[in-house]
């Protein structure tokens, strides 16, 4: 199996499923993906938490425990690694990386705005240093609060990340074609963004994107499509189709007795 590293280096970029509990990670898995990150958002959204605010800091450690067991790859969406201490940060990823999550999403703002760039690199270098083997997905976060939302400004801040010794760059809110282009021809890290509605995957890579991340999109078309099966209900339509419940049942036999792909 190819090591988290060379998944970003393959002939097309990383299509990254985001789970927010184990289930949706063992259907990500039979569905045959090499890697499953988590998503703050669906972790706290379904805790009854808004997004941010380090809420998500107890059930995200305890979701990486659950899901050592799939024979996958699994990075975790960690926020601004829920302290302003990067030694706290790095401890918080070492127990992480203890429990086998090959990889870290690390944003560099806090409440909605930026961090000082140099603030945010003293995070990413006490993790590097406490977690040699950890991939580190530095999220710039310029265009998706929009502050300071130019190419240049995201690549100074790669630039910074890069020497601190981040593994790859995570831009979202990154939408415009040009700007994607620019972004990837101007840093040597592998750039990840979130997936794009009109650009397919391969387009993405085309522009030279080597890491796709779902984000919250499942969690949120789950909803949707929950409410829409009741509403079926509800509004005398026929019942949609879904996996049957025994299939189901099936795989979370089969990751409790440890032979789940």
């Amino acid at each position: 199996m190819a090591t988290f590293r060379e998944l970003h280096h393959g002939t097309t970029p990383l299509l990254l499923p985001n789970a927010w509990d184990v289930g949706t990670a063992i259907a990500f898995v039979a569905a045959g993906y090499p890697a499953v990150g988590t998503t703050s958002f669906g972790i706290c959204a379904s805790a009854g938490q808004p997004d941010g605010g380090h809420s998500g800091k107890a059930a995200t450690m305890a979701l990486a425990a659950q899901l050592g067991p799939l024979h996958v790859h699994v990075t975790t969406d960690i926020e601004d690694g829920y302290s302003a201490d990067p030694a706290e940060v790095a401890d918080y990823v070492a127990e992480l990386a203890a429990l086998g999550v090959a990889g870290v999403n690390l944003e560099d703002s806090v409440d909605g705005h930026l961090v000082q760039a140099g603030t945010f690199a003293a995070k990413i270098a006490a993790v590097r240093s406490a977690n040699p083997g950890v991939f580190i997905n530095a999220r710039v976060d310029n265009f998706w609060f929009a502050e300071q939302a130019t190419v240049d400004a995201v690549l100074e801040r790669a630039r910074i990340y890069a020497d601190a010794g981040a593994d790859g760059i995570f831009v979202p809110g990154l939408a415009a074609a040009a700007d994607i282009g620019a972004v990837t021809a101007g840093t040597s890290l592998p750039v990840n963004v979130l997936a794009h509605p009109s650009l397919t995957v391969a387009e993405l890579g085309g522009l030279g994107v080597r890491r796709v991340s779902s984000g919250s999109l499942p969690y949120r078309r789950a909803v949707d499509s929950a409410v829409d099966a009741v509403n079926a209900l509800r509004d005398g339509r026929p019942a949609p189709a879904a996996t049957p419940y025994w299939d189901m049942q099936a795989q979370l036999v089969a990751f409790r007795s440890g032979t789940a792909g």
